[in-house]
């Protein structure tokens, strides 16, 4: 799976970009791609989508914003395109608010997204989407790396987030020191 492309915007229309990468120009679907500027440099987190009849690759500019897809689409009956479309008309801080507060009226006003979704939406995501936000700001970027090296060694999203009080406690740790304190404290939550 694709985790990311960077690259420069060659084109873009109202629902997609093209970005040139190593003499490779990728069709991106996402959210708002016309606040993109032509021939500029950037980096876009993607989702990579397979389908009978295509493979497509959704982009965010922020790893938020992506999890928040991911999150979105996981839900029954959000597919990519809905997501996308309500991401486009809405910020996800508004988004994860009106999720958090169960405020189904503002998700109904966004595109794609009905009375029997918004409570979906509500029904599966409330509560999980703050708690996400609040680990992902406290996390240096050193830890990031470490964490993605966890999950690389098959490592789950519970087990990391077991530990993560501790792991944020330290901090001045190269990657290296941070994924041996990770291990030796899941053996400690295991032997315990």
């Amino acid at each position: 799976m694709i985790a990311f492309i960077k690259g420069k915007v060659i084109s873009y229309n109202s629902e997609s970009v093209i970005l040139e990468n190593n003499g490779i120009g990728y069709r991106i679907y996402m959210a708002n791609p016309s606040n993109l500027i032509l021939q500029d440099d950037i980096l876009i987190y993607t989702y990579q989508q397979f389908r009978e009849d295509a493979t497509m690759l959704f982009g965010f500019q922020k790893q938020e914003e992506h999890d928040l897809f991911v999150r979105l689409i996981s839900v029954k009956g959000i597919g990519p395109k809905i997501a996308i479309g309500a991401m486009s008309a809405s910020s996800c801080d508004q988004i994860i608010g009106a999720i958090e507060t169960g405020d189904a009226v503002a998700l109904k006003r966004l595109p794609g997204i009905g009375a029997k979704a918004a409570s979906q939406i509500i029904l599966d995501l409330k509560g999980k989407l703050v708690e996400d936000q609040k680990e992902e700001k406290a996390v240096n970027e050193n830890l990031q790396d470490a964490i993605d090296a966890l999950k690389t060694l098959g490592y789950k999203n519970n087990e990391i987030n077991a530990i993560m009080k501790e792991l944020n406690q330290e901090k001045d740790k190269s990657v290296d020191e941070y994924v041996r304190l990770a291990l030796s404290l899941m053996i400690k939550k295991k032997g315990a």
